[in-house]
């Protein structure tokens, strides 16, 4: 993994993109070249349209990303990737379009794009086909040592056994734990020097996945071989790099005290509620048909309001009133007693399933934003009668009110609707690695990304099963346990 901005990329899907902007850039720029050339010459060509072929890269580049070819669930399903890179090519020859009546100075004749683009599509498959059986091969992967053999350390070899990850386990240190969760020919015996065998076995980091640390742990062996260059992970932080969230069930608050994150400053907030506001005035321009169209095809199917308000907790635990369009009868909640959606709900209209799966109901939250209490990307605000509840049930469930809640976010784009104690914690665990790790690039990844799930609403993340679980009755269970 490699550290951007504080946001973990994947060495392989990160290389996979600085070869494909490549490929990009020697698209266009070949493109430009045999339109150009034979009348202005090599040089002239490549200084005089360099503009043009940045701009080509950069939107190209941008409009693949946010529409999921480097979701690692998906960069080996071919059908899914040539899917994907025709509508990548359509949504960005829409953008072009606008930057080039914009700035007319960075137009492209269209024989060139279309030469470049061919190019482009052509070159960008066959790295993939290359890039899938490459990227298997042990010798490109990270080879890590796992210190235990517990529940923690197997958490690590499955992690490891995705090959997406680009790490492989040589092997398992015991550690005087009680239980061994790891098949016997995988632990490792005879290891009299740490710092040898590892630079016999050309490890490259130790994962400390040690169900109890205290008096099990060799300080002096791991210290030597932090010295000699390789990286000592604990088990928190290896998951948080590997999943892209916190597991609440291995944290504990000295690891979030003393780990880099968490440390959201007055400037930053300032900063990302100027790009809120911009964002939220830009929307509204282009989105009123839509919201016109919404609101007409609500009406004309069931009767009573066009939107619903409700309460909701925000940042530093104060409510406010969100605003969303009504997707469910108006007597969903007849009795007054809030409930979570669950799957075929239902109380859920036709339009309002429609406009759920494709996130519409959410524009009406635009206001919200303008008024300052969302922000676009944040934990989602849920209401107080079940933050009281999930409050009680979930450690650190409080902290993801540290920030303005959002209309999109990380745990929005990877964990679906939630209905139960569980999916609330496991969105927690997302929307703590977001806090920890928030920067003003990972919003943009974000918000990019969030037209993925416009575009292809069944490409949303799900769950393994939808199960819906009573927050009282979990409450009992827990106790009686």
């Amino acid at each position: 993994m490699v550290r951007i901005f504080r946001h973990y990329v994947p060495r392989p899907i990160l290389a996979l993109a600085a070869c494909e902007l490549l490929i990009l850039y020697l698209s266009i720029q070949t493109a430009i070249y045999l339109r150009y050339a034979p009348s202005e010459g090599l040089s002239g060509t490549a200084a005089d349209h360099i503009g043009k072929m940045v701009t080509f890269t950069l939107v190209f580049g941008v409009a693949m990303f946010a529409l999921g070819l480097y979701q690692r669930e998906y960069i080996r399903d071919y059908r899914i990737v040539f899917i994907r890179l025709a509508t990548s090519c359509t949504t960005a020859f829409v953008f072009l379009s606008l930057v080039f009546y914009l700035v007319p100075e960075l137009s492209i004749w269209r024989s060139a794009l279309g030469v470049a683009v061919g190019f482009a599509v052509v070159f960008i498959l066959a790295t993939r086909a290359l890039f899938l059986n490459v990227a298997d091969l042990s010798r490109f992967k990270r080879r890590v040592l796992v210190m235990g053999v517990g529940v923690r350390a197997a958490r690590v070899e499955t992690l490891a056994n995705d090959l997406s990850r680009g790490i492989v386990v040589v092997g398992f240190l015991p550690a005087n734990e009680a239980v061994c969760a790891i098949a016997p020919e995988r632990v490792l015996s005879g290891v009299e020097s740490l710092a040898a065998f590892a630079r016999e076995e050309g490890i490259e980091e130790i994962i400390v996945a040690i169900e109890d640390c205290r008096g099990n742990m060799p300080i002096e062996a791991l210290l030597e071989c932090k010295l000699n260059g390789i990286a000592v992970t604990e088990f928190a932080t290896f998951c948080e790099r590997q999943t892209g969230r916190v597991e609440v069930d291995s944290l504990n608050p000295s690891w979030m005290i003393f780990s880099d994150g968490f440390a959201v400053g007055q400037v930053q907030h300032a900063f990302k509620r100027l790009i809120d506001l911009a964002v939220a005035l830009g929307l509204v321009v282009f989105t009123l048909p839509l919201i016109a169209l919404t609101a007409a095809a609500i009406k004309m199917e069931t009767p009573g309001p066009v939107f619903i308000r409700q309460q909701r907790v925000g940042r530093g635990g104060r409510s406010f009133m969100l605003y969303k369009f009504r997707s469910m009868r108006d007597d969903a909640e007849k009795d007054g007693v809030p409930r979570w959606a669950v799957a075929d709900d239902p109380r859920i209209t036709r339009v309002g399933a429609f406009i759920r799966k494709t996130r519409i109901d959410e524009l009406p939250q635009i206001i919200n934003v303008l008024k300052g209490d969302m922000s676009f990307v944040g934990p989602r605000p849920e209401r107080s009668y079940f933050v009281d509840r999930l409050a009680c049930e979930i450690p650190y469930y409080i902290e993801c009110h540290r920030v303005r809640p959002g209309i999109t976010g990380w745990a929005q784009l990877n964990y679906p609707y939630g209905n139960s104690v569980e999916d609330a914690k496991r969105k927690l665990e997302y929307d703590l690695y977001y806090l920890k790790n928030l920067s003003a690039l990972l919003d943009l990844s974000i918000l990019f990304q969030t037209a993925r799930i416009v575009l292809w609403p069944n490409s949303a993340p799900r769950r393994a099963a939808d199960t819906v679980i009573d927050v009282d009755a979990a409450r009992g269970r827990k106790s009686a346990a």
